[in-house]
């Protein structure tokens, strides 16, 4: 039987010390090539697929070579988050919330992650002065769940997210790059089975196929965008303000897993679940104040005061009409003025209609101008009983 080698040890204590360094769990890779990756995300990119959010160059997503002089090793590592709310506001009439996904509960993970990474650097630099290492969180040019799978972290899911056997998918990753020999990890079994659950409930149907994900076409992508919304993704949306985690919540091995041990993931309730009246007059400033530390403040407030407005519209909230009708007759930015026109239209009502009319007269943003023109439609043709007019 071969004898235990330095590096053998070394990951064995690595591993050891994972929950002192604020590390739910480790594990290592090799740092080949990701082949197999590569030509998963050539033909995403064929089938009109990205999201555009990611790093262009496929080659640095799947060659850590490119990234680093002579890598020999990549160290992944996860940590769990919270997937509940402990005495969540309620949201009702008069007093309407939004809900941000988890993925924007407490302090912005890229944050969390990068003083995870760096813990975990100095505690190898300490035992390894030659470390060199680069390490990356999310915006990274690697695929964290490409190295989290060959790492043996979890597996990779058919809603596109992995799922470790602790802790269900409720996990942020990271990795390391570096020039130690570790002995790589065995990847876990894929144990989805035949479950269909996430596919099922995805509510646009982004996930095409088991481990397909149609990036446009999630919600979470959608709610991060800054333009107009298309009415078919913003009765979608719901009263969601960022993200979307329904094929997270409905997969069967999440079921009951809450994590609350990690204190900065931890969320406020009244950040995570945020009154929407409020946030359609936020200033930038209040924002920063407010959700600076979150991960849900990189795209800015607009994104969020939009999908405000489509929130209000989903509830069909008649309190909100005049705070909507504000947002389309002063706000500066055309296309919440053009969402504030749809959620009036979905409100309905003599009040909505009147606000829409009057800012008809006003409005010469042509987009604006479509948008109430489809709104006074759909409350002429509820009022007749018709099923209202989309565009």
């Amino acid at each position: 039987m071969q004898s235990e080698t330095t590096w053998d040890r070394l990951k064995a204590e690595m591993k050891a010390a994972a929950a002192s360094l604020g590390i739910d769990k480790i594990g290592v890779a090799s740092a080949a090539p990701f082949t197999e990756m590569k030509q998963r995300l050539l033909r995403h990119r064929e089938l009109g697929r990205e999201s555009g959010f990611e790093e262009p160059d496929i080659d640095k997503r799947t060659d850590p070579s490119l990234l680093f002089d002579d890598p020999q090793s990549i160290i992944a590592i996860a940590i769990a988050y919270p997937s509940k709310l402990i005495d969540a506001p309620k949201s009702q009439p008069g007093a309407r919330r939004g809900i941000m996904a988890r993925s924007a509960w407490g302090q912005d993970y890229h944050v969390v992650l990068r003083d995870r990474l760096a813990k975990l650097e100095n505690w190898l630099r300490e035992r390894v002065p030659g470390l060199r290492a680069e390490s990356m969180v999310d915006t990274g040019a690697l695929v964290d769940r490409a190295v989290a799978e060959r790492a043996g972290l979890g597996w990779s899911a058919k809603n596109c997210a992995i799922i470790t056997p602790e802790f269900g998918s409720w996990v942020y990753l990271g990795e390391m790059i570096t020039n130690l020999p570790l002995p790589p990890d065995k990847p876990i079994t894929d144990s989805c089975g035949d479950c269909t659950a996430c596919i099922d409930a995805c509510p646009t149907g982004a996930l095409v196929g088991p481990g397909q994900l149609d990036a446009k076409r999630c919600i979470s992508f959608v709610t991060q965008t800054k333009g107009m919304v298309s009415d078919e993704f913003m009765r979608k949306i719901g009263n969601r303000l960022y993200g979307c985690d329904t094929c997270q919540v409905v997969c069967p091995v999440n079921r009951g897993k809450n994590w609350t041990h990690q204190p900065e993931l931890q969320p406020d309730n009244e950040k995570a679940k945020p009154l929407l009246v409020p946030l359609l007059t936020m200033g930038n400033r209040e924002f920063k104040e407010t959700y600076g530390m979150t991960s849900s403040a990189w795209r800015g407030r607009k994104p969020i005061q939009r999908n405000a407005l489509i929130a209000l519209g989903n509830f069909k909230e008649r309190s909100a009409v005049p705070d909507v009708a504000g947002v389309l007759k002063d706000d500066p930015r055309f296309e919440l003025r053009a969402t504030a026109a749809w959620a009036l239209g979905r409100i309905g009502g003599e009040e909505a209609e009147a606000a829409l009319k009057a800012a008809q007269g006003a409005e010469r943003d042509e987009q604006v101008l479509k948008a109430i023109e489809v709104a006074l439609a759909a409350i002429a043709g509820e009022a007749a009983g018709e099923k209202p007019a989309t565009e």
